[in-house]
């Protein structure tokens, strides 16, 4: 009704929909787990987003549970949404909400973790590409040797997409009898616990023969990197992405190798426009930037993908110079390092 509404007044009146459709608009963000350090980035962005266009920002934290997010996004939308951003935790899960949001006539932005509906705009980085990075940088550093695997959460898709683009740069060198995976384990809810659990136990395993690990995230490279320091292993290549400024820090310390920057400011920003857009009656074929995209279970839907940047000890005045951390964070703890901690 108040779309219809917001219609007949755009059809009465003549002015431009994008104008009218926006104002006193309320968008509803559905986090999987706000603890994350990041989350705080991309919340900022998207509320600036919608301050700036006169909408209405509302939240729920999911804590890290799918059943908790079902009725989450269910009181969203009994608040009267007139869209939903939503960070899946479960991909599977979270159908019943998508379900509960198109019967009200709600668009869905599913944000930086793919939901297979393609009633939901998918908006994140290039996940893939994200993966490719990780591993080249490692690479570099590590062109032979053991390598183990520290991936994300089963039950997020991001995961193996990840784990897809690093598979694709290291196949040659395994190929070629220069490295040797061996141990690999998926992370539970990406916590960085059980990424230091999963590193102790291969590393036991291994009996610390161990030369790199490539890490699906910062969270996870902090616990792998807490397991290797445990053994005083610190230094050797270990990757991540997301930009945290503890990681960061690593980096400038010589413990992580490369976090690939995914500018959640661009992303939250991206995520408020695209979720008035559709409140105001575009199409998802309309968004500006959207490419149709298949995902690899064969669903193919409306998509928009960021570039990533990846951050090494070569390029880190990149994240001083953007504003994205103080050079004091950065640098905290380290002597004579690389720019601007030199």
């Amino acid at each position: 009704m108040h779309k219809a509404l917001l219609a007949a007044v755009v059809a009465t009146v003549g002015f431009s929909s994008a104008a009218i459709a926006q104002d006193n608009l309320t968008v509803g963000v559905s986090w999987s787990n706000f603890q994350e350090e990041r989350w705080k980035t991309d919340e900022a962005a998207i509320r600036s987003a919608l301050d700036e266009a006169g909408a209405e920002y509302v939240s729920t934290d999911a804590q890290s549970s799918s059943a908790k997010q079902l009725s989450d996004v269910e009181s969203l939308i009994a608040q009267g949404v007139d869209a939903l951003i939503i960070l899946a935790q479960d991909s599977q899960a979270i159908g019943p909400a998508i379900d509960a949001a198109f019967a009200e006539g709600i668009p869905v932005v599913g944000y930086d973790r793919l939901i297979e509906d393609d009633r939901a705009f998918y908006l994140t980085f290039d996940n893939v590409e994200v993966g490719r990075m990780q591993a080249r940088a490692v690479l570099e550093e590590a062109p032979t040797g053991n390598y183990v695997m520290i991936k994300g959460s089963p039950t997020d898709p991001n995961a193996d997409f990840l784990r897809g683009g690093q598979q694709e740069v290291l196949q040659e060198a395994i190929d070629a009898g220069d490295i040797t995976i061996v141990g690999e384990a998926y992370t539970d809810q990406w916590l960085p616990a059980n990424a230091q659990r999963n590193m102790e136990q291969i590393l036991t395993a291994q009996d610390n023969n161990v030369d790199a690990v490539v890490a699906s995230n910062d969270g996870t490279a902090g616990g792998a990197v807490a397991a290797l320091t445990a053994q005083g292993m610190e230094g050797i290549p270990v990757s991540g992405q997301d930009g945290d400024h503890a990681a960061l820090n690593r980096i400038a310390q010589g413990t992580q190798t490369v976090s690939v920057w995914k500018d959640a400011r661009d992303l939250g920003n991206r995520a408020g426009e695209i979720a008035l857009s559709l409140a105001g009656g575009t199409e998802m074929s309309e968004i500006e930037g959207a490419e149709e995209w298949t995902s690899p279970a064969g669903t193919t839907l409306w998509a928009e993908f960021l570039e990533p940047v990846p951050v090494t000890a070569d390029n880190l005045s990149v994240v001083v110079d953007a504003g994205w951390i103080e050079q004091e964070a950065l640098c905290q703890g380290v002597e004579n390092g690389p720019a601007p901690c030199n």
